[in-house]
């Protein structure tokens, strides 16, 4: 594997913190407290069919509950990577543990949806404090081929547990209830807190100019919730003529003229632009700045951040709709859905670890396009071949190519990113490196979700037509089944005379998954193409 130092001038490396046993030790906190934070961004898919029929969520309530914790996270970590740099990553990340912790306690006394979705949000703030803390970290602490190493445990640990987090969820919802997979936090939390004080050594970038960019954090965090808010809301409220009421506080969105979502886009892309102006502007009066904008004048950093983010939208909008469709064909628990998810977990778990092996031979970047290319084989294979009748079973043999092709990008594709990064701007580069990877897992939500919810209305209604059920109650029953994300079908199963509509619900649960998995291959291909542009050398 290509070090991350290995093009970097003498001088500009850190000092190393710590030596020996006390550095790993370290790490395996760091490692655990990346844990904590993946695996709730993940937990909730397979925890969200259970969630629906307690709350009574909507779909795009399910939808926020996900992507909502995604969100936060990615408009704080660079601010949070800064604040990191200037009064230490050791204390942000304590910082963080604690304000997590305590997010996790609130959305487990969740009573409804908005509830729910707030916690999740205040879990977002916290996870955008741990990230770029570990991340940065690491790049500080180890040098040379150490570095290497812990960059492929921290970017394993990132692939292997989101995909071991819905394994988890399904366990404590099927033996506890739901509310145990966030109350469970509590305790590994106070083990972070304490390990962290103990093994991890307090840095800080000293030589980083003082202050916050208050304006630039706010453009970003206003930027992208407008953003993210358009691609959720869109089916609901209407993608150019509105479609139903949008209430925001004391202010009602009238039903003539535009909807709300090109206005949210247009605001996106206005707030976005002015962003870039801002930091420009303050970059060239030589005060701090938010997102450093010469970082992306580096290749590997501009092409790596980018595959990231692609790599995030296959993953998250996978383990969002596979799920689902189970949960409404087959009925089966979480703990019954998870079985399919076991595989993705087990080969990223394996993969990660080989991936370093690989990388000393032919490079980090061929690793990365390796895993790609299993990954976009994998989901392209379940788009083609799922149906009706397809078991979690049937989908194992995929989501073991694409957990190999996951760990092998994720456990190269950070060390390929900050490679030659000044280790002096590691802690903005790797709250940037870590915001890319969010800003995918929540477009990847509200994207695959938009395309999985919108097709499921579609494919019933018309499925609807080739039945005895009365005209009358065709459009309501499809707009259940689109509004409940496919849990109607349970109900349908369980109702008496409803035999047609059920079988036209799991057909259509079928092609609307086939639809999104088509989607998300699509993306990762992209991301593919792009990893194609990735350059490095050889190690060993």
């Amino acid at each position: 594997m290509t070090a991350p130092t290995s093009s970097r001038p003498r001088a500009a490396r850190q000092r190393p913190h710590g030596a020996g046993r006390g550095r790993w030790l370290g790490m395996v906190v760091l490692s655990l407290g990346v844990s904590l934070i993946v695996v709730d961004a993940t937990i909730v898919n397979v925890l969200l069919p259970r969630m629906v029929t307690d709350l009574r969520l909507r779909t795009t309530d399910a939808e926020w509950v996900t992507s909502v914790y995604s969100l936060v996270f990615a408009a704080l970590l660079i601010s949070f990577g800064r604040a990191g740099d200037l009064f230490g990553r050791r204390r942000m990340f304590v910082l963080g543990t604690a304000v997590f912790v305590l997010a996790s306690l609130l959305a487990a006394r969740s009573g409804s949806g908005p509830a729910l979705i707030a916690a999740r949000a205040v879990q977002g703030v916290g996870a955008s404090m741990i990230m770029p803390a570990t991340l940065s970290t690491v790049n500080t602490v180890f040098t040379g081929r150490d570095r290497a190493i812990a960059f492929g445990i921290w970017g394993s640990m990132i692939g292997g547990m989101a995909a071991l987090g819905p394994l988890l969820g399904g366990w404590l919802a099927t033996s506890y209830g739901w509310r145990w997979a966030f109350g469970v936090n509590l305790p590994i939390g106070v083990l972070l807190v304490i390990g962290a004080v103990k093994l991890i050594p307090e840095t800080r970038d000293e030589q980083a100019r003082r202050g916050i960019d208050w304006p630039g954090a706010a453009l970003s965090a206003l930027g992208l919730g407008a953003l993210v808010f358009a691609l959720i809301e869109g089916q609901r409220y209407g993608w150019w003529t509105p479609t139903r009421p949008f209430s925001a506080g004391p202010y009602d969105w009238p039903l003539t003229g535009l909807s709300p979502v090109p206005v949210a886009l247009a605001l996106s892309a206005v707030l976005v632009a002015a962003l870039i102006v801002v930091e420009r502007a303050r970059a060239a009066a030589e005060l701090p700045v938010m997102l450093d904008l010469s970082l992306f004048r580096i290749a590997s950093f501009r092409r790596g951040n980018a595959a990231s983010s692609l790599i995030s939208v296959g993953e998250l909008g996978l383990l969002f709709v596979l799920p689902l469709f189970l949960q409404g064909v087959h009925g089966d628990s979480p703990l019954q859905i998870c079985v399919a998810i076991v595989p993705l977990a087990l080969g990223a778990f394996l993969a990660g670890p080989f991936a370093a092996r690989l990388s000393h031979r032919y490079g980090a970047p061929r690793v990365v396009q390796i895993g790609m290319l299993l990954e976009v084989t994998a989901v392209l294979a379940i788009g083609l071949t799922t149906h009706a009748g397809t078991t979690g079973f049937d989908l194992a043999p995929w989501m073991l190519v694409y957990g190999a092709g996951l760990g092998l990008t994720s456990a190269q594709l950070t060390n390929v990113s900050l490679g030659d990064v000044p280790a002096a701007r590691s802690g903005q580069a790797s709250g940037t490196q870590s915001t890319a990877r969010q800003i995918g897992s929540a477009l990847g939500i509200a994207l695959i979700g938009t395309v999985f919810a919108t097709s499921l209305g579609h494919v019933m209604h018309q499925r609807l037509e080739l039945t005895d059920v009365p005209p009358a109650q065709r459009a309501a029953v499809a707009r259940e089944l689109r509004e409940s994300a496919g849990t109607y079908t349970r109900t349908l199963h369980d109702q008496p005379g409803a035999g047609q509509a059920a079988h036209a619900a799991d057909e259509s649960l079928a092609v609307a998954a086939d639809r999104a998995m088509l989607v998300t291959a699509g993306i990762l291909g992209l991301g593919l193409l792009l990893s194609l542009r990735l350059r490095g050398r050889p190690e060993g």
